[in-house]
């Protein structure tokens, strides 16, 4: 099991705004998962998805992408399950409704080109709003999307933020499982 990170202090996390978080991918992975933006705890730590909180962890797990729950610490290890994380706006912020349109748009823009030179097979949003913006899609819903983000299958999964109350844990990993299925299908 990886190892925990203690809380970080009220001065860590004001810091942490200034930070980058690097992202975790490789070429050719089945799966590029991409967040929103790092949130605070995630920049002071230096893992995607660190927050107490965060659903995307034991989402990933139920949908079967990992063997079992990992911890923000063992992130690396996805790396080994073709499996990798970004963000769509690099800037650190306590919330994700604190980015502008114009960060989104300019995320997706970043975002495609990442995807061009890398080239993932599958492109996982997580988060239909941030999705909708980046990318002008006002009408995207939740699952697999009509066009390609280079030549990368793109799919729109629910935010797993602690703050998302519409997803349970549950349908948190059940959404996950249906892009394991088709990206098991190819």
């Amino acid at each position: 099991m990886g190892r925990r990170h203690p809380r970080p202090s009220r001065e860590e996390l004001a810091a942490a705004a200034d930070k980058l978080l690097p992202d975790l991918i490789a070429p050719g992975l089945d799966v590029l998962f991409v967040g929103i933006n790092p949130g605070l705890w995630s920049a002071a730590t230096g893992w995607h998805f660190a927050r107490p909180g965060n659903r995307f962890w034991p989402a990933l797990h139920r949908g079967g992408f990992t063997p079992r729950q990992l911890q923000p610490s063992e992130q690396d290890e996805l790396l080994g399950w073709g499996l990798g994380i970004t963000n769509l706006v690099a800037r650190a912020t306590a919330r994700a409704d604190e980015l502008t349109a114009e960060e989104l748009l300019t995320g997706a823009d970043i975002l495609t080109g990442k995807v061009e030179r890398y080239r993932p097979r599958w492109v996982a949003v997580v988060g239909v709003t941030a999705y909708r913006i980046g990318f002008a899609r006002p009408k995207a819903t939740f699952g697999p999307q009509p066009e390609l983000l280079g030549a990368a299958r793109l799919w729109v999964l629910p935010n797993p933020s602690g703050l998302n109350a519409h997803f349970t844990p549950e349908t948190l990993g059940a959404a996950f499982a249906e892009l394991r299925a088709a990206a098991a299908a190819g």
